[in-house]
């Protein structure tokens, strides 16, 4: 359905999920996350999907929150301030935790939780143009549940630069921190999102779910014990479908 805030799309091996409210630039509305969370668990357990693409319609991947809803969110109605929160750090955990890779295409705006679906997700494809930072500030408000993610993947320094002064930064400067895989020119991002997740969906399934689990698994971890948990991975990974002649792994 085109009047959908939220579009579905399968290509091949690959689930292509768009962002559609152009006309609020994508904003994330509760409804449009809830349909998000849906979408990327029907995916997930798609046995024919072997990567997924979240995509932005018209100008902008997403402006962040939508502040239309903000009204609602005060101490009298703390309700529907939990649920919010609930939903927007519920997204913040589960794209690590699907078993499938998770590929952003950003352009345009991608700015505070906008930015912060991008950076959840597992790699990100930008269009040069794009524009990625945390306006919160600016707002009186605070990034709040898209900070752990973000001090984690670029670092502290650059972190709070980013959230303190709510300025943005261009695709470029963003590859540079972390916030962003591959910068392309504008209007190829869509398509080299598409093409690297079809390249990922061609791998063996079993080793393709391993390694994200394994990734995330010992991101946090001391040293020590994210060794061992790899330890323990490489002797799992014998028992993956494969033809011990040529070590090719099944693709289930």
């Amino acid at each position: 359905m085109t009047d959908s805030v939220l579009l579905t799309e399968t290509r091949g091996a690959v689930r292509l999920i768009t962002l559609n409210r152009p006309d609020k630039l994508n904003a994330m509305s509760m409804a449009l996350t809830e349909l998000l969370i849906e979408a990327l668990r029907a995916a997930d357990a798609d046995p024919a999907i072997g990567a997924i693409v979240i995509a932005g319609a018209g100008k902008s991947f997403s402006a962040g929150a939508d502040i239309g809803e903000f009204k609602d969110l005060v101490p009298e109605k703390m309700h529907l301030v939990e649920r919010r929160a609930d939903l927007t750090s519920g997204l913040q955990t589960m794209i690590p935790g699907l078993g499938k890779p998770v590929i952003a295409a950003v352009q345009g705006h991608t700015l505070g939780g906008g930015c912060g679906l991008a950076l959840a997700c597992d790699l990100v494809v930008a269009a040069r143009s794009t524009r990625l930072g945390y306006p919160e500030v600016k707002r009186g408000i605070l990034g709040a549940v898209v900070t752990p993610n973000l001090a984690r993947q670029v670092g502290t320094k650059a972190a709070f630069e980013l959230l303190i002064t709510g300025e943005s930064i261009d695709a470029l400067r963003g590859r540079e921190l972390g916030l962003v895989n591959r910068v392309v020119d504008d209007g190829e991002q869509l398509e080299a999102a598409l093409a690297l997740a079809a390249q990922l969906a061609a791998l063996p399934a079993p080793a393709l779910r391993a390694t994200k689990a394994l990734f995330y698994r010992t991101l946090d971890l001391a040293f020590a014990d994210a060794l061992s948990v790899a330890h323990d991975a490489h002797k799992a990974m014998r028992s993956f479908p494969r033809d011990p002649s040529t070590e090719k792994f099944g693709r289930t």
